[in-house]
């Protein structure tokens, strides 16, 4: 009978191994989590845009000319004639304002209406293009449009 005590415990190989693969598996989770919260927002771009463009064509429908960008970033003019339409729809999902700009911008929602210049007092609007910027690209393309139905 032998009273010798053997040793146990993992070598410095198998411990550099396990964090090695620890690594690679915690890289492929971050990059597959960025992916997908990316295409979360591109998503919510998707229906904002959808969602402004219903309340622009039902005030269309009710006043036969389409709101200038003033009246649509008029929280007034939007809660009397676009009563559907939620604030935060009009907030990218990495943007911080409620508003829409004039020209298409990454981390915001662009509304132009036509002809240039158009007032809805001296020259009404009768058109619209909306705009949405997608982070990446969504099918070949890294814009989200939308345009005036009439």
């Amino acid at each position: 009978m032998s009273l010798k005590s053997k040793q146990q415990g993992f070598t410095i190989v198998e411990l550099l191994i396990v964090i090695v693969v620890i690594g690679i598996l915690a890289a492929l989770v971050i990059t597959t989590f960025t992916g997908i919260q990316q295409k979360a927002r591109n998503t919510e771009r998707t229906t904002d845009v959808n969602a402004i463009q219903g309340q622009v064509e039902a005030y269309y429908a009710t006043n036969g000319k389409y709101p200038t960008l003033a009246n649509v970033n008029d929280s007034t003019f939007r809660s009397t004639n676009m009563k559907g339409l939620d604030p935060e729809a009009l907030k990218d999902p990495k943007g911080s304002a409620q508003t829409l700009v004039a020209a298409a911008a990454a981390n915001s929602y662009a509304y132009t209406a036509t002809p240039s210049g158009c007032d809805n007092t001296a020259t009404d609007c009768s058109g619209y293009t909306l705009t949405a910027t997608y982070e990446g690209t969504v099918n070949g393309s890294t814009t989200y449009v939308k345009t005036a139905l009439n």
